[in-house]
């Protein structure tokens, strides 16, 4: 599903922030990257969903070459990989319910189709009486719980979660990784990077460690040791 071949990543100022990635995950696994900050997880993340560019390697969505993508086709990319932020991105002057929307109105859904998914996805995540709230109105738990329901809408095989537990409490940070679990269990590939070591001592699967841009360990049932 993921394969990253040989990639690097140099700025403009000369710092190399991905020297030489060899990685692999499978469809259907959930995979936490952890690392000390400027260790080249965000840069990996922005990679993966066409933001940045590699300056060498291959990086592989299913058998798709993405270091080839042109702007054309990063769009249809973006419908493949559903992608979660520390800072919750909603638009602060739309419901929950219509940020959940937008995200189908700006690829050109129908009414129809809007109508029949925006539902489903909000009561998935459990929100499904509070989308005519204001993400000023609910918890910032709730409001990462609005955040992950406008990933799902376009039924991503591949779910990036950057930081999603970086902004709250531990009881919502906990509550937000079990929902990312829950929806793993659906089949959907779920990349977690994270700081946060308590979470994914507790998940016990498999823990990609990266340091200085290069993968330092691998374990498939896996402690964050860093």
């Amino acid at each position: 599903m993921i394969k990253l071949v040989g990639v690097s990543k140099v700025y403009a100022n000369k710092i190399k922030v991905l020297d030489s990635v060899n990685l692999a995950i499978k469809p259907g696994e959930f995979v936490s990257i952890v690392g000390q900050s400027g260790a080249g997880k965000t840069t990996l993340v922005r990679l993966l969903t066409g933001e940045e560019r590699a300056n060498s390697g291959q990086v592989f969505i299913g058998d798709w070459d993405i270091t080839r993508l042109s702007k054309r086709e990063v769009p249809f990319l973006r419908r493949q990989i559903g992608v979660i932020f520390q800072d919750f991105k909603l638009l602060p002057k739309k419901t929950l319910e219509e940020n959940v929307a937008f995200a189908l109105e700006v690829s050109g859904g129908t009414r129809k189709k809007i109508n029949k998914i925006v539902p489903n996805v909000l009561k998935i995540v459990g929100l499904e009486d509070k989308g005519r709230r204001y993400p000023n109105e609910v918890s910032g738990g709730e409001q990462q719980r609005a955040a992950i329901a406008r990933a799902l809408v376009h039924q991503p095989k591949i779910l990036l979660a950057d930081e999603p537990t970086g902004n709250l409490d531990a009881i919502n940070a906990n509550e937000i990784i079990d929902l990312l679990l829950r929806i793993n269990k659906f089949g959907t590939t779920v990349v977690l990077v994270t700081h946060n070591k308590e979470i994914v001592n507790r998940l016990n699967k498999r823990v990609i460690s990266m340091d200085h841009g290069r993968v330092s360990s691998d374990q498939e049932r896996g402690k964050y040791f860093l």
